[in-house]
């Protein structure tokens, strides 16, 4: 998949390592001799530091072959890393497509166009669309690699657009706007139309309801309609060139959503390539002859001048390792679950849970060797 892609998207519920997924899989890739862009949504600090960047911004930063030999890794190809200016990506948007500067202007100026590029729900995730729309098609690189927006729910990378979409281009908006553009006045307006604006207009103000049709209007100018513009975005996430990876956990809240996910997925016609189930816990090594080990633990108490009872503690680490068998069982039953509800012709790659957290090259590399093991 590595291979043979030009995009890989990986989504998934909040909380189950996406962001570090999508970052192993770039390293690996590069690594394997691919010109890598991993574009990030909202990472954290420490994602930045295991790449070896200070900070990630809004343009792509490169993180060096040396950085790479250092920690004794080879880097066949390149890497480069960014995370999404939500406003940004609006802003060149608006100014690669305006017919004039006078047009970008009025949008960039506009008051609603301040509030739905930097708050509006929706927002974010389609403008994670249109920046992924925007660098797939740069020579630069031979893969781009999205980590969608965390969220408690991974359908909103697929729906929000369309709702933000739905918002702007809505019905009531195009009554709205040509309304105001068919008339001089409020007087001059329809009975039923203007008690609606005058209303609006108590609570808003007249320079309010002049901002959102003059928004609605340049916009939908801008696109030939947002509507089409964000379909055409849209449908590039079902080309042949685009494979979603689903990532989750195997404990039974996000494998419930994950089975979700990949359902509502396949009835957006898109066909995830892989899943990654990641901190899977193995089942612990039993300690063997009980006894021998409480006399071998009392020995050592004894020498070390503890007036510990060793017969206590043997209890306790019993008890520790009941509760790491009983995760195990948790984490296996939940790996079984997707396996048999996901079906034979999609990859299937478990991580187990490290015992330390992912800080750098290296450690993002260990993550990437579990993904070749995949079957599909």
């Amino acid at each position: 998949m590595l291979d043979s892609h030009r995009v890989i998207v990986c989504v998934g519920s909040g909380g189950v390592g996406k962001t570090t997924t999508s970052a192993a899989l770039a390293v690996r890739a590069a690594q394997n001799g691919r010109r890598v862009l991993c574009l990030t949504i909202d990472p954290a600090k420490r994602l930045a530091q295991s790449l070896g960047l200070a900070e990630l911004r809004g343009s792509e930063q490169a993180v060096s072959r040396e950085l790479f030999a250092l920690q004794g890794l080879r880097c066949e190809g390149s890497l480069s890393a960014m995370m999404l200016d939500m406003k940004g990506t609006f802003d060149e948007l608006v100014t690669r497509n305006a017919s004039s500067p006078e047009q970008r202007d009025r949008i960039l100026q506009n008051r609603l166009y301040q509030y739905v590029s930097t708050s509006l729900a929706g927002t974010q995730e389609y403008m994670a669309m249109e920046k992924l729309h925007a660098v797939r098609l740069d020579p630069r690189f031979d893969l781009v690699v999205l980590d969608t927006p965390p969220t408690t729910n991974a359908l909103d990378f697929l729906e929000a657009p369309q709702r933000l979409v739905g918002a702007i281009d809505s019905p009531v908006m195009r009554w709205f706007v040509e309304t105001l553009e068919n008339s001089k006045g409020l007087s001059l307006m329809g009975r039923g139309a203007a008690f609606v604006l005058r209303g609006l207009a108590r609570f808003t103000g007249v320079e309010f309801l002049e901002n959102v049709g003059q928004f609605v209007t340049e916009l939908n100018d801008l696109f030939g309609g947002f509507r089409e513009r964000a379909k055409t975005v849209y449908e590039d996430l079902k080309g042949p060139d685009v494979a979603f990876v689903i990532v989750t956990s195997p404990s039974p809240l996000t494998v419930a959503e994950a089975l979700y996910f990949t359902r509502k997925l396949r009835d957006f016609g898109i066909e995830p390539k892989a899943m990654i189930v990641n901190r899977v816990h193995g089942t612990p090594e039993a300690c063997g002859d009980a006894q021998a080990a409480a006399a071998e633990l009392q020995t050592f108490l004894q020498a070390a001048g503890s007036s510990a009872d060793s017969s206590e503690l043997i209890s306790r680490m019993s008890e520790a390792l009941e509760d790491d068998v009983a995760l195990a069982r948790r984490d296996q039953a939940g790996v079984r679950r997707l396996k048999e509800s996901v079906g034979q012709d999609l990859s299937f790659a478990q991580v187990p849970a490290f015992e330390r957290d992912v800080h750098d090259l290296a450690a993002l590399a260990q993550v990437a060797a579990h993904f070749e093991r995949a079957g599909g």
